[in-house]
């Protein structure tokens, strides 16, 4: 009861949700790329990233389906209304911790319609190990306590991106590797947020597989 009470206190905290209004969207500029961002656990403006930030997706939830949606939602409409606006521009979608689950949820459902984009996604709880780590929080609860209480599309992990380029970024991190040596500890430490850099133009417009703990894996 206590391990199951723990992941799921550290899910709560991991998680960038709470119900309020999105932040409201300006038009961006068709120059060069369309790049959105989506924050973590109390950010609602996304205000963790730096860099040339295009828009910041304005939400914040629990952790649950409803919650998910929402934040999925709100990205979806943003990132689609700037394309019609600006047909030939590329757009990248970068999210840390439940941002990036967002993001991810993001590109697996729309991958199919919806070109010219790729996917940065930091300390992702959706993660699926590819034999780096363990898997990330969103599969590491007992499906039994996890999957009624948060529901899908939280549930889970993967990584169906279909022909978007996607990087994931996991760093000595609990919520995207059940492995990771810090353990929840470290979560509370920082280790979270300390391992990353939130400078969206570190990240190219093309990059695919895995950044685990500082080694670069292309095929996973």
């Amino acid at each position: 009861m206590k391990k199951t009470a723990a992941v799921l206190a550290g899910l709560t905290l991991a998680a960038g949700f709470t119900f309020a209004a999105p932040a409201s969207a300006s038009a961006a500029s068709c120059d060069g790329t369309y790049t959105i961002v989506v924050g973590g656990y109390t950010d609602r403006d996304s205000m963790i990233f730096s860099g040339n930030i295009s828009q910041r997706v304005g939400y914040s939830a629990e952790v649950n389906s409803q919650s998910a949606r929402q934040g999925v939602d709100e990205l979806n409409h943003l990132i689609r209304d700037q394309r019609a606006a600006c047909p030939g521009q590329h757009a990248k979608a970068i999210g840390f911790s439940e941002g990036a689950a967002v993001v991810h949820i993001w590109v697996t459902e729309n991958w199919p319609s919806f070109d010219n984009v790729n996917a940065v996604l930091i300390a992702d709880p959706k993660r699926d190990p590819h034999g780096l780590g363990g898997p990330g929080l969103a599969g590491q609860a007992p499906s039994v306590v996890f999957g009624p209480i948060v529901g899908y599309p939280l549930v889970g992990v993967d990584s169906f991106f279909g022909n978007v380029p996607t990087v994931s970024l996991c760093t000595d991190d609990i919520i995207c590797d059940e492995g990771a040596a810090s353990g929840w500890l470290g979560y509370f430490q920082h280790k979270h947020t300390d391992n990353y850099d939130f400078n969206v133009d570190v990240y190219s417009d093309d990059g695919v597989g895995q950044w685990f703990n500082g080694q670069y894996f292309p095929d996973r």
